[in-house]
């Protein structure tokens, strides 16, 4: 099995491509080792000293790290990687769709147009760029022209993010859809 790695735009997150489906579905995103439980692959990414948080993708899984030095976690990442893909054990624990649902959406019901060409957007443009850079961004809420995005993976507390949303997004949104005034994180 060969494990290729990305660098991503955030110098504390690499990701990590095994060559297979990780997530058939949906994504996942683990900011702790508490966290870990509901996937075996992710509490032996945790057992890596150094490891922050870990998130998986439909066929990645980036690893953001502490101050520990890349050179010191890579091969024990790999090494954890390649023992659960081996073994032919499922990613996660307990079957399930990944956590990016609906649950927990805001907007107004006479906004429902609008969003609907929000998250359009979102979903076809701007999901599957964010996705190559190893992370991932959904579609949160709408309210008096601000779109609320959730940043996840390699983008949450990545330094080039901000600049993500207000050039990026923002414009793109703005461009489609005149209601948008402003793009903000939750």
């Amino acid at each position: 099995m060969f494990i290729q790695t990305e660098a991503t735009p955030n110098p504390a997150t690499l990701k990590f491509l095994p060559g297979r489906v990780v997530l058939p579905e949906g994504t996942y995103d683990f900011r702790s080792a508490a966290e870990a439980g509901a996937s075996p692959l992710a509490e032996k990414l945790f057992a890596v000293p150094g490891v922050a948080a870990v998130f998986f993708g439909h066929d990645f899984i980036t690893v953001t790290k502490d101050d520990t030095d890349w050179q010191h976690m890579k091969p024990a990442i790999l090494g954890a990687i390649m023992e659960q893909f081996m073994s032919g054990q499922p990613v996660m624990a307990t079957a399930t769709a990944g956590e990016d649902t609906e649950e927990g959406e805001f907007f107004d019901a006479a906004d429902e147009e609008t969003v609907t060409v929000i998250k359009d957007l979102i979903e076809t443009r701007v999901r599957p760029a964010v996705a190559q850079d190893g992370g991932d961004i959904t579609f949160k809420g709408f309210r008096d022209g601000i779109v609320y995005l959730s940043m996840r993976g390699a983008c949450a507390g990545c330094p080039s993010s901000t600049a993500t949303l207000q050039h990026g997004i923002q414009n793109l949104l703005r461009h489609f859809v005149p209601e948008v005034e402003e793009v903000r994180p939750i």
